[in-house]
């Protein structure tokens, strides 16, 4: 088994004082490794970077459609949102539209991320629910998907037909049998994979305007509905809705907590998987920055790339006190 390897370098002045290391892979259109940094065996629990496999059985079955779900619904099924107006309004509606509210939600109250919509809060006296969970919208879309196949309510159980349907999609995509699940932050389970399978299953997202199976058609339209709405994905101001743009739209990108990030980028036919091994945001997000350059879908030169990889490390008074880097053999 490969060991991890270094991925970012974080610089003080001319001292190498923090680095990061992990895994990160790159798949083709055949789903074959071509590119692979530490192990790509290696197992992880995707987390949140695979929202748009949890949300293929809802429009691969049809139930999509047949409820009338709209693109940025779609992407909000994939998205880690902060909780802002722009999110929060829309999985409000998208309850109603379905004749429920707040309360048949499973995945927890999170403060937002967003500071005005945190501050509203502090304003009024309220405290956050569950509509502001960065999950909600997928949440949604598992609720979508009851509501139309006649499922309980409890629809994070792992046994739930919903859930095995996931975990049934997840194993094909991947192209592995998942040996084991976890439960995430937002209380869904999250299956196992490896960083090659992970990647392999986005480069079928990648891929599969060449295909017409169902399947395929609810891929295509899972990633044209990230990268038509980066700004409901993630939010305005953090990576993935900042890189996506940064890309002009070549490339959907997804973030997981610790350490994950995953990205599809259709017209290579390509799909990408990383994981940080100590979970760090700062790193994973330039680490993905990093292999986008790499892949020559994201300009080094665009603030978004320079904000994560490449660019100088401020301190509070703004000065340049050092700099994040892209460890020699991410370069």
């Amino acid at each position: 088994m490969a060991e991890a390897v270094d991925l970012v370098e974080v610089w003080r002045g001319n001292l190498l004082e923090c680095v990061h290391r992990g895994h990160a892979v790159v798949c083709g259109a055949d789903g074959a490794v071509t590119q692979a940094w530490g192990d790509p065996a290696a197992l992880i629990y995707p987390r949140s970077s695979y929202k748009m496999i949890q949300a293929l059985p809802l429009v691969e079955s049809g139930y999509a459609d047949a409820l009338g779900l709209r693109e940025d619904q779609l992407a909000l099924c994939c998205a880690s949102h902060q909780g802002a107006a722009i999110h929060t309004e829309r999985v409000t509606r998208w309850l109603a539209d379905l004749g429920l509210d707040e309360s048949a939600l499973r995945c927890g109250p999170q403060e937002p991320g967003d500071r005005a919509a945190r501050d509203a809060l502090i304003r009024a006296g309220q405290a956050p629910c569950q509509i502001h969970n960065n999950c909600s919208g997928k949440h949604a879309g598992f609720l979508s998907y009851t509501a139309h196949s006649g499922g309980d309510a409890e629809y994070i159980d792992p046994a739930h037909p919903l859930q095995a349907a996931i975990r049934q999609v997840f194993d094909e995509v991947t192209g592995e049998t998942s040996p084991g699940q976890g439960i995430d932050g937002c209380s869904a389970p999250t299956s196992i994979t490896s960083v090659a399978g992970l990647a392999r299953a986005m480069a079928g997202f990648a891929t599969a305007g060449g295909r017409h199976d169902a399947r395929a058609r609810a891929q295509v339209r899972l990633v044209d509905a990230m990268r038509a709405w980066p700004e409901l994905v993630n939010g305005e101001g953090y990576a993935c809705t900042e890189l996506m743009r940064a890309t002009g739209g070549r490339a959907a990108i997804k973030g997981g907590a610790d350490g994950v990030y995953v990205a599809i980028i259709p017209d290579l036919g390509i799909g990408v998987a990383l994981k940080i091994l100590d979970g760090g945001e700062r790193a994973k997000e330039a680490a993905i920055a990093a292999l986008l350059i790499r892949l020559g879908v994201l300009d080094a030169a665009h603030p978004a790339a320079l904000r994560l990889v490449g660019g100088p490390v401020r301190n509070r008074r703004g000065l340049e006190v050092g700099q994040m880097r892209a460890a020699a053999g991410l370069i």
